[in-house]
């Protein structure tokens, strides 16, 4: 098995070690609803990105439990 030749400094290690550390994320404020965000990404409160409407989230929403009766149902049936 492979050895090092010589002993790793602690300043290296460290160097190494501190791009491990967990830091916050960004957040940006959406201009439609004023709900935090992140950059770059449609606003899930409000549907919107650079001030247009692009998701409709209530209509998502109904689909999605529209769905998910389905599926209750045809388990049930099973």
């Amino acid at each position: 098995m492979a050895e090092p030749k010589k002993r790793m400094t602690s300043t290296r290690s460290g160097n190494r070690q501190s791009k491990d550390a967990l830091c916050e994320k960004t957040l940006v404020v959406c201009t439609n609803c004023k709900h935090k965000t992140i950059p770059h990404r449609v606003c899930f409160n409000c549907g919107f990105y650079k001030g247009k409407k692009v998701i409709d989230i209530k209509s998502d929403i109904i689909k999605k439990k529209k769905v998910d009766e389905q599926l209750k149902e045809d388990k049930d049936n099973e």
